[in-house]
Parts: structure tokens; sequence; C-alpha cells
């Protein structure tokens, strides 16, 4: 293939993930969008209204005959969906969760491997600038860590319907869980060893079996600590719904947000606003040595931003041969954490890693 010729893609999932990443196809001249697919036609932004949507992806893979496909449907399709189109002879992005199952995650990879293709999840934050150097300046502290974040979305109308059509399958530590679990797996590198989880299900909108508010504490084999807690629904609170920080024996990094920012704007899920560095160092006096630096983080991407770098970074990943294994292993294991961290809710037990 022409390093010039534009990349085929079918992508299957129109929700609010599979539309941005389709504008991003559209809008990067290294791609060609072969087929849109979902299950129901939806409204679709004016640069992809005129693709038309295709109900089945098998026939789209078979009839089109792609270079990539682009799944995001829900959690419970994606490793079925990837493993046939690598079969197909495609490379492939996932949306996160990678699988609903380690050994389905585990699968897809092999299946990457076993067919010579690349294959990237939609770690968005691997691609944002800001978590770039907050991770950077967390891994110059140095550890052990203590890691606390959440993010929690009081949700209504569509977005609550759609975060009820995600508990089908996904609880909210496990669809969200995955991203924070990844960033703290950058900072310390360290094997995380023992996970423990809580939840409890705060409507009847869900099934008996789901949970819409979770908490997770894992343990990391160099001694860092970490939680991460994440809550969908009309009862969330919306007070300290965005934590994101990260501290060590120097001092600590931290994300501070803006006032007023609502917890689920899409938006509000990314953008960092302002890093906080803070260091523990002290003079003579025993005061601290300087005053916290506070880093601007103005003119960040904003989220169809972010899906443009997360397809671009497909497009170089391809087109220069970029060794994704490490990506690959990074997604396993944090999704192996979030589904013990489930497992652990159910049984109320700490597993063991």
């Amino acid at each position: 293939m022409n390093s010039e010729t534009p990349l085929r893609v079918v992508v299957a999932g129109l929700g609010n993930m599979g539309r941005s990443h389709a504008l991003a196809y559209h809008t990067n001249p290294g791609f060609e969008i072969a087929a849109l697919v979902n299950r129901s036609d939806v409204p679709l932004p004016d640069g992809l209204a005129g693709y038309g949507i295709r109900r089945s992806f098998e026939d789209a893979l078979r009839d089109e005959k792609p270079d990539v496909a682009a799944i995001a449907t829900y959690s419970d399709s994606h490793a079925d969906y990837a493993v046939r189109a690598f079969e197909a002879g495609c490379h492939v992005f996932v949306e996160k969760p990678l699988a609903t199952t380690v050994a389905d995650a585990q699968r897809v990879v092999d299946a990457a491997k076993a067919n010579g293709k690349k294959l990237v999840i939609g770690y968005i934050l691997r691609h944002h600038p800001s978590w770039v150097r907050l991770i950077a300046e967390a891994r110059k502290l140095g550890g052990p860590y203590v890691f606390r974040m959440n993010l929690n979305q009081q949700s209504s109308g569509h977005t609550w319907g759609t975060h009820k059509q995600l508990m089908q399958t996904t609880s909210p530590i496990v669809d969200c869980g995955v991203h924070y679990l990844d960033v703290m797996l950058q900072i310390t590198d360290a094997r995380p060893v023992e996970v423990r989880g809580m939840g409890v299900r705060l409507t009847d909108e869900v099934a008996p079996s789901m949970y819409n508010y979770g908490h997770l504490q894992v343990l990391f084999e160099d001694g860092s600590v970490g939680w991460y807690e994440a809550g969908w629904g009309p009862m969330i609170s919306e007070t300290a719904f965005f934590v994101k920080d990260v501290m060590s024996p120097k001092g600590c990094v931290s994300i501070v947000m803006k006032e007023g920012v609502k917890s689920d704007d899409i938006d509000t899920h990314t953008k960092t606003s302002t890093i906080r560095l803070h260091s523990a160092a002290t003079g003579p006096d025993g005061r601290f040595a300087k005053e916290d630096q506070m880093l601007s983080m103005e003119g960040e991407p904003g989220h169809q931003e972010l899906c443009d770098l997360e397809q671009a970074f497909l497009l170089k990943a391809i087109r220069e041969n970029i060794d994704l294994t490490r990506h690959m292993d990074d997604a396993v294991k944090s999704l192996a954490v979030c589904l013990a961290a489930d497992e652990s809710v159910h049984s109320g037990k700490a597993v063991r890693l």
C-alpha cells in the first residue's frame, strides 16, 4: 500500500464516542470512511450526514474490505468485533474497556499479534498533553505514591439513559476506572498486587446485580496505594466529583478544576484547567522552601480534538510500524484490576492479583 493512500475505515457504533471518532476519520486525509455501522438510525453531525448508516458490521467488513475497523459499540461486543476485524485483515481501534473479561481482552491482543495488525485502545488521556505533563511531573517526584482519583457524574435525561445502557454490562468503576488505573500504572511502573472494591445500588433503575456507585482501593508492589471512585445517576453529588491528586514523599501534583463546571459535561472529563505542583521541601526554619507552582493548561485540546489525536496516533502506528506491545499489555492490566475490583464488590473480599 502506498503510504499516501488513505486507509479505508469502517466505524461500528455511533454513540458519543463513535461519532467523534468518525469525525476524526472524516477530517484526517490519511483516512477514508468506507462505512458507518449502527443498529439503529441516529442523528449525525454535518460532516457525517452524507455517509448513511449500515446495520451489519460483518457485512461491512465483507463488502468494503477496509484497512481499519473502529469499534465504539457497547463493551460486551468489543472482543468479538475486534477478533473478526483482525481475521478480516484490518487494523483495529477499539474503545475502552477492551473487553468485559480479562480472557477476552487477551484474546483480542493475541489476535492482533497473530494477524500482524495494530491494536490501539481508546485510552484518550494518553494523548492529552496536560495528562502527559501530570504523569511526567508525578514520576519526577518518585514513589511510593498515593493516588486519589474519581469521576462522578450527576446525570439525567439522555445521559442517564446512556449510563443505564452501559450498566447492562459494565459497572462505572470498570468503564471509567480503566483510564485512571492506566494513569496510575504509567506513574508507578509497579505491579498491582491487591484490590478491594465496594459498590452500592442507589436506584431500582439498574439490575439487582449492578451498582451505580463504586469505589476501589488498590495496593502496588512498591508500597504505593490508590483509590478510584465513580458514580452515575441523578442522585450523584456534584461535590468533589473530579479529584485527580498524586502524593509522594517529595510532594504532590494535582489537577485544579474551575468553579462551576458540571460533572456530565464530556469536556470536563479530560480538561485539566490548572496543574498544581507542591514541593514538600522545607528550609532551615521548617517552612516550605518554595510556593506551589500553578501550571496553566489554557488552550488544551477539547474532546473532539483529543479524538483527532487518538486517530492520528493510530495512523502513525500503522504507517511507521510502532511497537504497541506495552500499550496493549497496559490495557489488559488496567482492565484486570478493575474487573477484580468488580469481583470484590460482589464477593465482599479483597482480591490478590
